[in-house]
């Protein structure tokens, strides 16, 4: 059985949030992200790149389980 370490847990959360934001987008028009910290700011931002990273790193994560 693979075991998940700690790294793969956070990045697991932040996909799931982000998944959660673009659900509340395309269902309610509603951008969680932008309404919390404004409209492109830079911590909105920030918050898009890490779930940009998330996924990426999922990717990974799926090949290495996989194995």
């Amino acid at each position: 059985m693979k075991v998940l370490n700690g790294l793969d847990v956070v990045v697991l959360i932040i996909l799931v949030i982000g998944g959660i934001n673009w659900g509340l987008v395309g269902l309610a028009n509603f951008d969680l992200v932008a309404f919390l910290f404004g409209p492109m700011s830079i911590l909105s931002r920030i918050v898009y790149c890490l779930v940009g990273l998330a996924a990426l790193y999922t990717l990974y994560l799926i090949y290495r389980l996989m194995r």
